[in-house]
């Protein structure tokens, strides 16, 4: 049996790991929740003496990155980058609210919003995103009438706002590069108006068939779903230069969804950070060879670490000087889009959303657009 322990619990138990010693592990998590007094003995049974030592544990005295509920290595990148990372860690441990994304095909904002409250639930529009809708609560969805009938789709706001880094208009070839479930996808092919040509890469077909019925219950008729081996595929090949945007959602850690997947910590290493890495650069680079000159591409992640986000752009900016970086701010501003002071370019020329400062995952992007 496998635990999803958190760091206090895993150092509570050392030398013992709870996966070693499950049974211990689950009473510590419920007399922590619950009290010792609320088990009984029969069930706690030869396990008294080591759970009562682990109910002593002090965590206030623990390693900074037992306190902040991290493995070692991620904590000390994440301290080099983040001088607020006390307010950072915080943030991880809350829950994120629950983000729509209004489709502009179908709707506006303020409908959607009139209509949530004629059913009496609160919601209101999100602080930056001009196509979002926040709700406190989580309620079903998609039992919805306006989920149902493709008003509305769950998509956090940093998610949203790197569609809009895009800026497609309508009639233009788009390429969503790495579409998985294919949320920015339709967030793409809304601002589109549905004209033009969207193509919708990924390397896994099961996951990319799932865009299928999205599609259909947006109303979208400009999206093609192709499935492909790799970032080298031919079929991506026959492509190069004929596109005017391309997203570049790259594969990456995730560090930047902790606060909705805190058992994803665990499951990374710093072998798998190098491995994403070099993936990272490899689709970076094969992608941008689909941008016709002229055209824009954004390269996106939900990584709280520069190594995945700064490091990569900065390091193909340096191998083609055909390419430059355009301000974030820049871009969102010409669409109406303004953040206040410290909300977005935390790292110049770049967005890096934060969860403590703007309410959303750590999603990263970087504007390039192509010279010649």
């Amino acid at each position: 049996m496998r635990f999803a322990a958190t760091a206090r619990l895993r150092a509570a138990m050392r030398p013992v790991h709870p996966d070693r010693a499950p049974k211990l592990a689950a009473l510590a998590v419920l007399a922590r929740q619950h009290g010792l007094e609320a088990i009984s003995p029969a069930a706690i049974g030869s396990e008294e003496g080591p759970l009562k030592n682990v109910l002593a544990f002090d965590a206030e005295k623990a390693p900074a990155h037992v306190r902040a509920e991290l493995p070692q290595w991620l904590f000390d990148l994440i301290e080099a980058q983040y001088p607020d990372s006390q307010d950072l860690y915080r943030a991880m441990t809350e829950g994120a609210p629950l983000d729509l994304r209004v489709n502009l095909l179908k709707a506006t904002r303020e409908e959607v919003l009139a209509e949530l409250a004629k059913n009496g639930v609160e919601a209101l529009p999100t602080p930056l995103s001009p196509d979002g809708v926040r709700l406190p609560t989580k309620p079903g969805l998609t039992r919805w009438p306006i989920y149902k009938d493709g008003l509305v789709d769950v998509q956090d706001e940093g998610s949203q706002l790197i569609a809009r880094l895009l800026t497609p208009r309508r009639r233009e070839m788009v390429c969503d590069f790495c579409a998985g479930a294919g949320g920015k996808t339709l967030a793409l092919g809304a601002l589109m108006r549905s004209t033009g040509s969207l193509y919708a890469f990924d390397v896994n077909e099961k996951r990319l068939a799932g865009l299928a019925p999205r599609m259909r219950r947006a109303g979208l008729t400009n999206v093609h779903p192709i499935a492909i081996r790799s970032e080298q595929d031919q079929r991506v090949r026959r492509l190069n230069g004929k596109f005017d945007r391309v997203l570049v959602d790259a594969p990456c850690t995730g560090t930047g969804t902790l606060r909705r997947n805190p058992d994803l910590k665990w499951r990374l290493s710093p072998e798998e950070l190098e491995r994403i890495n070099a993936i990272q650069k490899s689709v970076l680079a094969s992608a941008a060879k689909l941008v016709k000159k002229g055209g824009r591409l954004v390269y996106a992640t939900c990584s709280l670490l520069k190594r995945e986000n700064q490091d990569v752009v900065e390091a193909f900016l340096a191998a083609n000087p055909g390419w430059r970086l355009v301000p974030v701010k820049e871009v969102f501003e010409q669409q109406g889009i303004h953040f206040g002071p410290g909300q977005l370019e935390r790292f110049e020329g770049y967005m890096q959303l934060l969860p403590h400062v703007n309410n959303t995952d750590g999603f990263f992007a970087a504007v390039l657009e192509r010279d010649e």
